[in-house]
């Protein structure tokens, strides 16, 4: 997902899925009162993913970020790790150039800078989920630019772009052994990627499908040489959109994927109960047969603002309040929301993206310090324990 001022809304592609259950009852937890205290229960990856996408972290740091744990600075990764985080989401761009002009000359999301996160994740206990965007900047529903280095390219030498770039990236991490554990082809592709050639225009995933297949295949081929076989997944913006995205795909002759993620978000959803989550998860299972995970989720817990760049992600969901106790028990209800569901995990997008004097096309510090796990002097809120609640299964 996009995270900046400029962003365009999702664009809904069709009505809620018919089939969605609705016997799986979810009463929003008391956000009057504190969280009783209990033990804390830290999940295998393999088991229910409690993920965090720490991709901005790195540059963070570089610009003077600072993280907190109880009032001591400390390793961003220790913190999360030690707060339950059991996977790193990282995404990945082709060739991010543009930001050198608002980076002194150093770029993010690149090879390098992704290395350096998956290092960290490693280092620290945790698995990694590496997302890639096939794409210079942002990709989300509303924007999949194709690298500069493969405009003008055919389809057929498109495919073949996209098999080797997946290929390389892999293998050049299998070489540092830092290989994912999970691999996200693409970033919420309601409308394909890599436009024009694989945008989706009158349901016709036909080109698409043929671009997600050459990465697929790259992914395969390389987990026959690989002692960590990635899984694969393909994303998809927001819930009430996933039915319809799956069936396309999977029509065009998309099978061979492990999961299906999605991304939750009060901002752009159509749902208005939590119970509905489970619901829609349970049916996308059963209906298609694949693990569902929400690769992207958030709450904000503020409307208040670290810096002048404009907050996007404001909106509250209904039973639940916009405050650091809100947050966490969002959270917690949505996680088991998943489970209940049948669901594979929950990924946390940007809880690092705290305010620096970082600037990127839109504005200076961070559109997202309200969404954040941490406060506005960078110390750790106690949404970020909703990943070590004793969860029913």
């Amino acid at each position: 997902m996009k995270k900046s001022f400029g962003l365009l809304r999702c664009i809904a592609f069709m009505l809620l899925v018919a089939s969605c259950k609705k016997n799986v009852s979810a009463t929003p937890s008391n956000i009057d009162t504190l969280p009783a205290t209990t033990s804390k229960v830290f999940y295998d990856w393999g088991k229910f993913v409690m993920g965090a996408d720490l991709s901005f972290s790195n540059q963070v740091q570089d610009y003077g970020g600072i993280y907190k744990d109880s009032g001591v600075s400390k390793d961003p990764f220790v913190i999360f790790r030690n707060h339950g985080t059991n996977t790193v989401r990282v995404r990945l761009w082709n060739n991010p150039q543009w930001m050198a002009s608002y980076n002194n000359g150093r770029v993010y999301s690149d090879l390098n800078d992704v290395t350096k996160t998956i290092q960290r994740a490693k280092v620290a206990g945790m698995a990694v989920c590496l997302d890639l965007h096939y794409s210079d900047t942002w990709a989300d529903p509303n924007n999949q630019n194709i690298p500069a280095a493969w405009v003008g390219l055919s389809l057929a030498t498109l495919q073949d772009s996209v098999y080797q770039y997946t290929l390389y990236v892999l293998n050049n991490l299998k070489a540092k052994n830092l290989t994912p554990e999970m691999i996200q082809i693409g970033n919420e592709t309601n409308q394909g990627m890599l436009w024009p050639i694989g945008k989706v225009v009158n349901n016709d995933f036909t080109a698409f499908s043929k671009l997600l297949q050459s990465a697929i295949k790259a992914v395969r081929d390389f987990s026959s040489t690989s002692s960590i076989k990635p899984l694969i997944i393909l994303h998809v913006a927001q819930i009430q959109n996933a039915d319809w995205y799956a069936n396309g795909v999977i029509q065009a002759g998309v099978t061979d994927f492990d999961i299906l993620g999605i991304s939750h978000y009060a901002d752009y959803t159509t749902l208005t109960s939590m119970s509905q989550v489970s619901s829609y998860i349970s049916s996308l299972k059963t209906k298609y047969n694949k693990k569902v995970m929400l690769a992207e989720a958030s709450y904000p817990w503020t409307l208040q603002n670290a810096d002048s760049y404009a907050n996007i992600g404001n909106a509250a969901f209904a039973g639940y309040t916009i405050s650091p106790l809100g947050q966490y028990q969002y959270m917690k209800d949505l996680a088991q929301q998943v489970i209940l569901g049948g669901g594979s995990g929950i990924m946390y997008w940007a809880p690092d993206w705290i305010s620096t004097s970082m600037k990127d096309k839109w504005g200076t510090g961070s559109s997202w310090d309200n969404n954040t796990f941490f406060d506005f002097g960078g110390n750790t809120l106690q949404g970020i324990d909703y990943m070590t609640f004793k969860y029913t299964f």
